[in-house]
């Protein structure tokens, strides 16, 4: 519709699809032809493109301009990259790890000597205990 004239308003009526979802597709047609409104695998951006498009952002450049130069996905892409930054700093735009962080072990108390030998105590006197009813098992019967 859109190679046929139609603009993303009149395209968002005739389909009955909110407008910002047109909008932003009609901004990628602009951009790139039809070939944008396919899919495509996501890219990813090293640290310093993202930083050399934000601050080229903040001087005053538009986003759109930045995204044809770099050739990022959309104008939105810019944008949120700009909202990181203000938020953030340069660190936010830094490449994070992925999924749960690690989790640190706290090491366990050391126990001293005496609660060493209580349990070593109770583990003989019950290894004792079972080895009694064992034999007892194993025995025969009394008459």
């Amino acid at each position: 519709m859109f190679e046929q004239g139609f603009t993303a308003r009149s395209v968002s009526l005739a389909l009955s699809l909110h407008g910002n979802s047109v909008q932003m597709l009609y901004q990628r047609w602009q951009l790139r032809g039809s070939g944008a409104l396919m899919t495509r695998e996501r890219r990813q951006y090293d640290f310093d493109t993202k930083l050399t498009v934000v601050r080229r952002h903040i001087k005053g450049e538009s986003a759109r301009s930045l995204c044809e130069e770099f050739e990022l996905p959309s104008p939105t892409t810019v944008s949120k990259w700009a909202v990181i930054y203000r938020r953030d700093g340069e660190d936010g735009l830094r490449p994070r790890r992925r999924g749960r962080p690690p989790t640190v072990r706290a090491d366990p108390p050391a126990e001293n000597e005496l609660e060493t030998l209580r349990k070593e105590n109770e583990r003989l006197r019950a290894e004792v205990a079972y080895l009694g009813k064992l034999r007892a098992l194993r025995s025969p019967p009394r008459r």
